[in-house]
C-alpha cells in the first residue's frame, strides 16, 4: 500500500449516474486485479473505496456511481485537482487457478474490476466469457469495451430491454467455462452460488473504516478464519464462503 496525491486527469460520464476517472500517480503499489484504491474526500471523515477498472504505468482508472455526498462530490471534480488516495489495497484475484475457459461475471458497480481481469487472462491466452448484469439498457457501460479486447460478451438486463432478459444467471446457463470470477451485489452473488458449476472467486463490496485492516469493522466468518474483506479479501475463494 502507499499513499500519495493523484492528478485527475479526466472525470467523464459513461451513463446517467456512472462515470470514469483516470488518475496519474504511482502504481507501483498495484498488484493484481481486483485491487482497490482508497480516496480522501475534503470534509468527509471516511475515506470512499473504489475497485480499480484498469491501470498502467502511472495512471490509474476507477468507474464509480453517484449514490451519495462523497461521490456526488467526485462526480464535480474536474481535470487538474489533486487527491489524496490510498493505492494498493486489498489481495485481488488469483488467476493461475481457472483453466482455459474463464467466465467473468459482473453486476452494476461490480463490472469495473472484470476489465482488468479480463485483459490479464486474455493477455496469457484464455479465451474469456463475460457476463455483465444490468437492470435495463440505459445502465449498460463497457460492453464494447471488454469486446475490444477480445472477449465473448452476453449482457444481461432486468427488464428484457437489451440482450437476455432477466439476470446474469439467466446468461451463465448456455456458456461453457472452466471457472468463475465475480463482483457484485449479495443477492447476485447467492443466485450465482447456486447454479455454478466449476470453483470461483467473489469479490465482495464492504462498507470500510480503514481500508488496510486497522479498524476490523468489515471482518467476516469464513470456514477456515476470521478475515477483514478490506485486508485479506475483498476476494474469497467460493470453498471458504459461509453464506
Amino acid at each position: 500500500m502507499t499513499q500519495g496525491l493523484y492528478e485527475i486527469l479526466s472525470n467523464e460520464k459513461l451513463t446517467s449516474n456512472v462515470l470514469k476517472m483516470v488518475l496519474k500517480g504511482d502504481t507501483s503499489a498495484v498488484t493484481a486485479p481486483g485491487q482497490f484504491i482508497n480516496i480522501k474526500l475534503e470534509g468527509k471523515f471516511l475515506r470512499r473505496p473504489v475497485s480499480i477498472c484498469d491501470y498502467s504505468d502511472g495512471t490509474i482508472t476507477i468507474i464509480y456511481k453517484v449514490v451519495g455526498v462523497g461521490t456526488e462530490q467526485m462526480a464535480d471534480m474536474k481535470p487538474g485537482e489533486m487527491l489524496d488516495v490510498l493505492v494498493g489495497l486489498g489481495n485481488g484475484y488469483w488467476l493461475d487457478k481457472c483453466g482455459d475457459k474463464p467466465l467473468l461475471i459482473g453486476g452494476g458497480v461490480g463490472v469495473p474490476p472484470m476489465y482488468n481481469l479480463c485483459k490479464k487472462l486474455i493477455e496469457q491466452g484464455k479465451k474469456v466469457n463475460v457476463v455483465l448484469g444490468f437492470n435495463t439498457a440505459d445502465e449498460i457501460f463497457l460492453e464494447d469495451d471488454f469486446r475490444a479486447l477480445g472477449a465473448a460478451v452476453t449482457v444481461a438486463t432486468a427488464d428484457g430491454s437489451y440482450g437476455v432478459k432477466g439476470f446474469v444467471t439467466d446468461a451463465m446457463k448456455n456458456i461453457d467455462y472452466t471457472y468463475f470470477f465475480t463482483c457484485g451485489p449479495m443477492p447476485m452473488f447467492k443466485a450465482i452460488e447456486a447454479v455454478a458449476v466449476t470453483s470461483g472467486q467473489y469479490s465482495f463490496e464492504e462498507r470500510m473504516g480503514c481500508g488496510f485492516g486497522a479498524c476490523m469493522g468489515c471482518s467476516c466468518k469464513t470456514k477456515y478464519s476470521n478475515k477483514r474483506i478490506c485486508k485479506d479479501g475483498p476476494v474469497l475463494e467460493r470453498e471458504e464462503i459461509i453464506w
